[in-house]
């Protein structure tokens, strides 16, 4: 027996939920409503496509797996890909786009990845289910299972999304968080897409997979004219900033990487937390959780009890994926993720 249960949190917002059990309906209404106030023009529900396509997630989850098994660097493309794509024009595939002038070509976004495997999910996707999964519903349900190929948390998250026709380069740099940014910078821009002081926290543990650029966070450092380079950020542990001047010394090449996070680098745990704590977070706008008394008591949780971590994040996650949707007869569902119809 399915149990139906709408929920109507605003005018604005309407969630159907379908699950086999009064309980499990409980646990998602619970869930949902992390979200449901926050003023989103969404109608999106869970298990969007199981009369339509009902195979769609189990098709993105297991070529997100396939793809990770082959290279375990694919989670933390997919789970950025999601925050570059939901921060400009919201949730809709828009920085998926191909062509001059989109938010893909903008030099922000040129070092995303991961875009093999939505192109690849979609192509199998077009098979099966001809124009009825969107590209926007691809990003979202591959970011959520590629934490949980790394070893985070699995749930489940509404779909229904629709792709947007419109990706401009010149929206990117203003939406998008800066690895220099201050926390009052950080806390505008995550206040503007309706995230709050703790999403910002829990979402910033997103940092504990991928790699960055060395140029990402140069700005802690400044070069002699020898070209030595020596610690500026005091923020910064010393025995960890010589590791990153070693793996990234002055000239080293623009496509020169490091890991976000040293420790567990391609699992998704609540080390990044503890590394915080240490002094040892990559960029400066990890190093000011720590530093600010808004935030670091959420830290310090954090990096206690990787359970409380987990649950913070099922609720950011889903406040994050629901950005900006657009649902019903907005946007489209592209044939093809690069290119609008």
């Amino acid at each position: 027996m399915q149990f139906m249960l709408t929920i109507r949190a605003s005018m604005e917002m309407k969630i159907t939920v379908s699950c086999p059990t009064p309980n499990r309906c409980t646990l998602l209404i619970l869930v949902l409503f992390s979200f449901a106030a926050s003023p989103l023009h969404a109608s999106l529900s869970i298990n969007f496509y199981a009369s339509s396509c009902p195979t769609a997630e189990l098709i993105v989850s297991n070529m997100v797996r396939s793809a990770s098994s082959s290279d375990p660097t694919i989670p933390g493309k997919l789970l950025r890909l999601l925050f570059h794509d939901c921060f400009v024009e919201g949730c809709d595939a828009s920085v998926l786009l191909q062509g001059n002038g989109t938010e893909r070509s903008d030099p922000a976004n040129t070092s995303l990845g991961g875009f093999s495997v939505i192109d690849s999910a979609k192509r199998v996707l077009e098979i099966f289910c001809p124009e009825t999964v969107s590209c926007a519903d691809i990003v979202a349900l591959a970011a959520r299972d590629a934490v949980v190929t790394a070893g985070g948390p699995a749930f489940e998250i509404p779909t229904g999304r629709r792709d947007g026709r419109i990706s401009d380069a010149a929206n990117v740099r203003s939406n998008i968080v800066d690895t220099s940014f201050t926390m009052i910078e950080m806390i505008r821009l995550f206040n503007s897409k309706g995230l709050s002081l703790d999403d910002l926290v829990t979402l910033s543990g997103a940092h504990t997979i991928g790699v960055a650029h060395c140029n990402a966070f140069s700005d802690r450092f400044q070069m002699d004219s020898k070209g030595n380079l020596s610690l500026i950020d005091t923020s910064l542990d010393n025995t960890y900033a010589k590791e990153l001047m070693k793996k990234c010394p002055s000239g080293s090449s623009a496509s020169k990487t490091v890991n976000n996070d040293p420790e567990t680098s391609f699992a998704f745990d609540n080390q990044y937390y503890v590394n915080l704590l240490g002094h040892k977070g990559l960029f400066q706008s990890d190093s000011v959780l720590v530093e600010d008394e808004r935030t670091s008591a959420r830290v310090e949780a954090f990096a206690n009890d990787q359970e409380t971590f987990f649950q913070s994040w099922r609720d950011s996650f889903l406040k994050l994926t629901t950005i900006g949707v657009k649902t019903d007869d907005e946007g489209e569902i592209r044939q093809s993720c690069s290119f609008a119809n």
